[in-house]
């Protein structure tokens, strides 16, 4: 059975996320502990069998002291042609008043109108 984009993205980004924990001399248990998951549920990123929100991905970010925004992009929340910096994307990822529900909607309302427009410059209607 083929893995899908997102498939293989969160497996990237399991393996880079052990590379990273292996790195900085942390046990599963020990960056779990400081990220604020569960042990379990940090396994499973790592393995590619859950593929974590935002939050999740900025908490463990914060815990190994490396990008979130880097951590989005393996995730394939972000593309790397986004630009870092002042992205539409980041701008909701990083927005403390929305849910991540409504981060994820919103970000799946924006991905809808970029592909609907082609990869055409907008027009200032």
């Amino acid at each position: 059975m083929a893995k899908s984009k997102v498939g293989s993205a969160v497996e990237s980004l399991g393996d880079y996320l052990k590379e990273q924990r292996v790195a900085s001399r942390l046990s599963l248990r020990q960056l779990a502990e400081q990220a604020g998951v569960s042990n379990p549920y940090l396994s499973q990123i790592e393995r590619g069998l859950r593929k974590p929100s935002a939050e999740v991905l900025q908490q463990i970010a914060k815990a190994l002291r490396i990008s979130a925004e880097q951590l989005y992009i393996r995730a394939g929340i972000l593309s790397p042609e986004d630009g870092v910096g002042g992205s539409v994307e980041l701008a909701i990822l990083n927005d403390p008043g929305l849910t991540e529900r409504q981060k994820q909607s919103l970000l799946d309302v924006y991905s809808s109108f970029l592909a609907l427009n082609g990869a055409q410059p907008a027009d200032d209607d």
